[in-house]
């Protein structure tokens, strides 16, 4: 099975861990931190793409002279986030890691609601798998 033969949906991990905008920054470092994740995609109330929030946000927080207390993800999320469609190919989903030199593709369905994540992981993963 060729990279061009295999859809993102099939090897992109499902349980998505979410945050809205409001979410606290505290709250959004515990789902981090307690379902072993590097990002969180940030969705609406439809379930819509709104932005990103990875581990790498949080060094503006250390970095920072002010507390975490009462700041939300809004004010740290990435809003410029390149997305994938599910029915995509692993080859389109890795061309667009490599020319945004990101690690995480939020993936949509049809109708724009984020289903799932598709990883360097994921990719990794299944190179492997055909090599073996």
């Amino acid at each position: 099975m060729e990279i061009t033969d295999v859809s993102v949906d099939a090897l992109m991990s499902d349980d998505l861990v979410t945050a809205t905008p409001d979410t606290t920054i505290d709250e959004a470092a515990k789902r981090l931190l307690e379902h072993g994740i590097s990002s969180l995609v940030v969705v609406d109330s439809d379930g819509r793409l709104e932005g990103i929030l990875t581990s790498t946000d949080f060094i503006e927080l250390a970095t920072g002279e002010h507390s975490s207390a009462g700041q939300t993800v809004e004010q740290y999320m990435s809003t410029d986030v390149v997305a994938v469609d599910a029915d995509g190919t692993l080859q389109q989903a890795a061309a667009k890691m490599m020319s945004h030199d990101i690690q995480h593709l939020p993936v949509e369905d049809a109708d724009g609601t984020v289903v799932g994540m598709f990883s360097t992981t994921d990719l990794t993963a299944h190179l492997a798998y055909l090599e073996a």
